[in-house]
């Protein structure tokens, strides 16, 4: 059985075009779920990454206090309900009963604790610590009640507890060797079977799981007893892979989207309130970038509906705002009354007062893209738009967690030439602003006392007016001064094709792929 097994294995690897490795052998069985994507997650510890590659497996193997309804508002759980202090520092939740973890133990008030202390772990904090909030203690008051005392109030900490970076994980894993890599050990409904970096995540179901607030119409353990996720980097092979069936469900060449569409020979699903947000950033501590005329220029030389719809067609849009649609506080009219708007002849103005540079005088630059989603023609498109108002932007392509890595460099090093990067980030809350910009900055790029100041009102202010009259003006304060410009939203990572015989396939707000209502 094993060998007739690997046979199918082979046969399906070789007709999509993969390269099999010694690591890569486990067999896809014919029953199994198979879900192909251009990478793979950076790690399977949800407070070590923020690729949305990541999160989305995250939040299959973990589960979170709080979900998400499809409106994208917090709703119960893992927490059946929770109480609030009059002065907002204290939150009280009150855990279901019931729920075990992958390896038999009860998930209970002791593995929400030690997922909370381990993010504010001095040595080794989580890497979205700023995002849980003032956090200064955590105590169990007995099994299914937990309490969160904060220093000052923080309104984004409920929206944080439904998101997948607030995974709860359960302390058995505690001083496993490979937890992240060989061991993930959560409550959700896949468990970790294997993972082989680069090629597949193995995900078997959890027979023990009941939905007790996650978006999916099944109440218990998924229909099917395996999830594949496999490492298809090629469009085109994914695309075979689909129409073969080797595949279920993969992002489709956008280029094909329109034929797929009119052919009906396979669902076009696109995700919408994905939280997606594509713009400009800069290196701001030296020249030329450290200059908002350069800034200023750069965002009115770039046609963003033109290089759009060249690329993407209709499945992309042009943002105004540096927090996406569907976000609280998102207003296209406020933000493009701020954001620098295209005008080359303007730019031309800013460059030549700036630094005398000019088509016959170009400014060098380097651009930083990363891999994926026809971003490479993207970018070549505003390469061209720049070199018409007199920049010579230098291209180049590397994986996220590199480009994440180069843009932290670029902003700590004082001399060399100038860098501006193509970021994008996904949050469902305008506290990501907070993460980006706040001191010392996600990526240590553009932070002011005066900003700190802005960002920290938009943490404590209850009032839905207050709050966004709070987030408007942080809003302002970045277009103003082209320290964030906004490219597009949704974005090309959030199109899904799905063969005809998948049925329950669907794609929760803030892009996480539900898979507990699928029957092939």
């Amino acid at each position: 059985m094993k060998a007739e097994r690997l046979t199918r294995r082979l046969a399906r690897s070789l007709a999509l075009g993969l390269v099999i490795t010694a690591s890569s052998l486990t067999p896809v069985l014919a029953a199994d779920i198979v879900w192909a994507r251009y990478g793979d997650v950076d790690t399977l510890d949800p407070q070590k990454a923020t690729s949305t590659l990541s999160l989305q497996v995250w939040s299959l193997i973990y589960d979170t206090l709080l979900a998400t309804d499809a409106a994208g508002a917090p709703v119960p759980n893992l927490a059946k309900s929770w109480d609030v202090s009059p002065d907002g520092l204290q939150y009280t939740f009150h855990l279901v009963d019931g729920v075990k973890c992958h390896d038999g133990t009860a998930l209970d008030a002791t593995d929400v604790k030690y997922t909370v202390d381990r993010a504010f772990d001095a040595a080794n904090p989580s890497v979205t610590k700023a995002s849980w909030g003032p956090i200064s203690a955590v105590e169990v008051v007995d099994p299914q009640t937990v309490k969160f005392t904060l220093d000052t109030p923080f309104v984004a900490m409920i929206p944080f507890l439904a998101d997948s970076f607030s995974s709860i994980l359960c302390d058995s894993n505690a001083g496993k060797d490979g937890f992240g890599s060989t061991v993930a050990i959560g409550s959700g409904p896949w468990k970790l079977d294997s993972w082989a970096k680069g090629d597949r995540i193995v995900l078997d179901k959890n027979p023990d799981y009941v939905n007790h607030g996650k978006l999916a119409k099944n109440p218990g353990a998924p229909y099917m007893d395996r999830l594949v996720i496999s490492v298809v980097p090629e469009p085109q092979t994914r695309l075979a892979g689909l129409k073969t069936g080797a595949i279920h469900i993969a992002e489709p060449p956008l280029d094909d989207v329109p034929t797929l569409k009119d052919s009906g020979e396979l669902e076009i699903v696109t995700a919408e309130n994905t939280g997606q947000n594509v713009f400009w950033e800069f290196s701001v501590h030296r020249p030329p970038f450290n200059d908002e005329r350069v800034r200023d220029a750069v965002a009115h030389a770039t046609d963003v509906q033109t290089a759009l719809t060249l690329i993407y067609g209709d499945l992309s849009i042009p943002e105004q705002c540096p927090i996406s649609r569907g976000v609280f506080g998102n207003d296209q009219d406020f933000c493009a009354a701020h954001r620098a708007q295209y005008d080359p002849e303007k730019a031309k103005e800013l460059l030549k007062e700036a630094g005398g540079w000019g088509p016959d005088n170009p400014l060098e630059v380097n651009l930083l893209v990363w891999t994926g989603g026809k971003r490479d023609r993207l970018a070549e498109v505003f390469q061209a738009q720049l070199a018409e108002v007199g920049i010579k932007a230098n291209i180049e392509i590397m994986d996220i967690g590199t480009m994440n890595a180069r843009v932290r460099q670029e902003n700590e090093t004082p001399t060399g030439i100038g860098s501006m990067d193509m970021m994008t980030w996904s949050w469902y809350d305008p506290d990501i602003l907070y993460a980006l910009w706040h001191t010392p900055g996600a990526y240590r790029g553009y932070t002011s006392p005066e900003l700190d100041a802005m960002l920290e009102k938009t943490r404590v202010l209850s009032d839905p007016a207050e709050r966004k009259a709070a987030v408007e003006a942080v809003m302002a304060y970045l277009l103003d001064r082209s320290i964030h410009v906004p490219l597009y939203t949704p974005g090309w990572e959030w199109v899904f094709a799905v063969r005809p015989e998948v049925e329950g396939f669907q794609v929760a707000p803030f892009v996480y792929p539900v898979f507990n209502d699928v029957k092939l």
